[in-house]
């Protein structure tokens, strides 16, 4: 589903923007639930959970942010503009409220989002997140310098073996790679800037999270991983305490949608409902 968004402060000229709607024609009317992915990744790693609850009686709208995947403009600047972008995404889909759920630096999006707008958020949901969400200068520099080799790096920190479980999530899987491959697509396909370097800084740079929190108003979700070292868990305990938020702790590193797929959707569809 195409979209055209005008981008936060009309700052350009609206941009085009890309939301996966699980396999179902989109339906305004339908509790609507918009999925925000993470660093270097667009709307694909939602599959599972997009689909799920498309063909559960929601409207789904799993976007790639401004840059990436197929939504067109440039990257915003920062956590507060990708928020503002969010609710203008609304506004172009015809929805007046909806549950907020994103992974890593789609988490941030999220709970800025809910606190500019606490009345349009039902619900959010945020997973593999921390705050303050630092990234090393070592990292930094090498997704600066490398971002090849960045990505492989992450990837290593961000799985919690070096495999998956014998044919799951299914036979011949391999999560590294298939992370990579989608990193390294999502990187090339963007040009004009050094996207890794960029959604990093995005992460590294955010300050308001506690301040946010202090302003949303609906019921809030935390899924960890155990193993996660990326946004490590007790990196969100101040921000998990701030927002009264039920936390969900599963047996996964940083990709908890594909590590723990079922598991994920669990917590979803009982944070959800």
């Amino acid at each position: 589903m195409e979209l055209t968004v005008q981008p936060p402060q009309g700052s350009a000229a609206p941009a085009k923007a890309y939301a996966y709607t699980g396999g179902k024609s989109f339906d305004a009317a339908q509790p609507c639930i918009v999925f925000i992915h993470g660093a270097l990744h667009d709307h694909s790693v939602w599959t599972l959970l997009a689909r799920w609850f498309a063909h559960h009686g929601h409207g789904v709208l799993a976007v790639d942010l401004p840059g990436h995947g197929r939504s067109t403009g440039a990257p915003l600047p920062g956590v507060e503009a990708l928020a503002d972008w969010v609710l203008a995404l609304l506004d172009a889909a015809g929805v007046a409220r909806a549950a907020l759920v994103g992974h890593s630096m789609g988490s941030l999006i999220a709970l800025e989002a809910a606190a500019r707008a606490p009345e349009r958020v039902s619900r959010l949901v945020m997973i593999g997140t921390a705050y303050p969400m630092k990234v090393s200068e070592a990292l930094l520099g090498t997704a600066l310098d490398a971002p090849l080799l960045a990505i492989d790096m992450v990837n290593a920190y961000s799985h919690s073996g070096m495999a998956a479980k014998p044919s799951h999530p299914g036979p011949g899987t391999w999560l590294h790679g298939t992370n990579r491959a989608l990193m390294r697509r999502v990187q090339a396909g963007q040009t004009a800037v050094n996207l890794f370097h960029h959604d990093f800084g995005v992460c590294d740079h955010y300050a308001g999270g506690l301040q946010a929190a202090a302003k949303v108003q609906c019921p809030v979700s935390l899924v960890l991983g155990a193993h996660d070292q990326m946004t490590r868990p007790h990196q969100s305990r101040d921000l998990a305490q701030a927002l009264k938020a039920r936390v969900h702790t599963l047996d996964a590193g940083h990709a908890l949608m594909t590590e723990a797929p079922d598991a994920v959707l669990a917590a979803l569809r009982g944070a959800l409902a």
